[in-house]
């Protein structure tokens, strides 16, 4: 599991992205329970996850509304299968309207770099 924290902050939220190798559904969510683990995670906003499986996509936008969409298109166009993405947002107590999605896609972009440099 690799965790890359406070990589994005905007008014007052924060973001984190994690990811690692995953090939079902029910590995995505043993993978978001893991996470979950440790206490910051279990207390944000937000963890949105996808991961391109061999059956089918998955993800989930864990009440950020469309945000799993957004990592799922990159995991398609990077072709990155069975390995799920998680972005997670604390809520720092100012909407940020269209902008979270723009930050979704900057901590997967993150993400990917990361993982490519390793």
């Amino acid at each position: 599991m690799l965790i890359l924290d406070n990589i994005i902050s905007d008014r007052g939220s924060k973001y984190a992205v994690s990811g690692g190798p995953c090939t079902s559904e029910e590995e995505a969510k043993a993978f978001i329970k893991a996470l979950c683990r440790k206490k910051k995670f279990a207390k944000a906003t937000h963890n949105t996850w996808a991961v391109l499986c061999a059956d089918a996509p998955v993800k989930n936008d864990d009440g950020e509304a469309g945000a799993g969409m957004v990592i799922l298109r990159m995991l398609e166009r990077e072709g990155l299968r069975d390995h799920i993405i998680v972005v997670t947002r604390w809520f720092g107590g100012k909407h940020l309207g269209g902008d979270r999605f723009r930050h979704v896609q900057e901590a997967v972009r993150i993400y990917l770099d990361e993982l490519r440099a390793a």
